[in-house]
């Protein structure tokens, strides 16, 4: 079984789509996105530098975007072609973190590549005048008990606004806050400020959820042709209208993405490939999805050996019985 993830923001570098925009389908991907959203990916995946592609407004669209035109490229799918239906041809099962679940819906074709778009550029400005409100940040914690992880953060009035798995939780609050927690971690516990414009995945991005769910009343919403996993609480969602709600919910709700992996686990999973620009997924993958190949996109370079991992784990059909689609949280 196969899966494709995409990954979140903070996975951007400068640079990051020169050598990808030799491939006329990328180029063409990042031209058409451009124009969809009003921002330069072409400039800001080349020429900008890391605080320019910091900006969340700049990021999230940058991101979705890469992942998808890296997609395209790894399937052989023409910039013009439906994306949804050469994915459930080829792969199991899509994942995003974060902001990577709008491209992991595009290529479940619950959206067209359009709206995942334009959705991901009204989160993104959303997100980033939420944060301006009110002077917050984010930490990954690393290590420790989770019990006494837990506790520390609810002493500093702080959200897990990432459970990733792996001994790794993002914490999200005031940076005040935030700044005690780095000052105090909790015992055999690492603590690493995140350069991030706010606390994403918490309270403080309510505004952002208004403006997203206003934006999202007139995208066309189809059910998942591929299964969908959602970060609210690995569920495989089987309605696009939910996986829409959920996506929506999402930006002021934590990330659950170690229970997305425990339901690649469930589901039988033996392939995992990130889109560009991978490497973060395929991190946490190693740490928590024992024998299960991993490969990131970084480059043109890997992609015979992406396709190589398709036509190796692609075809195992996932259940179709609910009860084993379905988790409780």
């Amino acid at each position: 079984m196969l899966v494709v993830v995409s990954p979140g923001q903070g996975a951007q570098s400068p640079g990051m789509l020169a050598s990808w925009l030799e491939l006329p389908v990328v180029a063409e991907t990042i031209s058409r996105a451009s124009a969809t959203t009003g921002v330069d990916l072409l400039a800001h995946g080349t020429t900008s530098g890391a605080d320019t592609i910091r900006d969340t407004a700049v990021a999230q669209p940058l991101l979705v975007a890469t992942a998808l035109a890296t997609l395209r490229a790894l399937l052989d799918v023409g910039a013009d072609a439906p994306l949804g239906e050469a994915v459930a041809g080829q792969v199991d099962a899509v994942a995003g973190h974060s902001v990577g679940e709008l491209a992991a819906a595009a290529a479940a074709g619950v959206l067209s590549q359009d709206d995942a778009l334009r959705l991901v550029t009204v989160r993104g400005a959303a997100m980033a005048r939420a944060a301006a409100v009110t002077p917050t940040g984010m930490a990954a914690v690393l290590g420790g008990d989770p019990d006494e992880v837990l506790a520390a953060l609810a002493q500093h009035g702080l959200v897990p606004a990432n459970v990733n798995g792996g001994g790794q939780v993002v914490a999200a609050g005031t940076l005040e806050a935030v700044a005690a927690l780095v000052a105090a971690p909790p015992t055999r516990a690492r603590v690493v400020p995140l350069q991030v414009a706010g606390a994403f995945h918490t309270e403080h991005m309510a505004p952002a959820v208004a403006e997203l769910r206003a934006a999202a009343a007139s995208a066309a919403v189809h059910d998942p042709a591929t299964a969908l996993l959602s970060n609210a609480d690995g569920t495989v969602v089987t309605s696009g209208a939910d996986a829409l709600e959920r996506l929506v919910a999402q930006v002021a709700h934590p990330v659950r993405w170690d229970l997305c992996q425990s339901t690649l686990v469930e589901r039988g999973v033996t392939g995992l490939l990130e889109l560009a620009p991978g490497g973060v997924l395929t991190g946490l993958a190693r740490r928590t999805l024992p024998g299960v190949e991993t490969l990131a996109l970084k480059s043109p370079a890997d992609l015979d050996a992406a396709r190589d991992l398709v036509r190796r784990h692609a075809g195992a059909a996932p259940s179709t019985d609910p009860s084993s689609q379905e988790r409780t949280s």
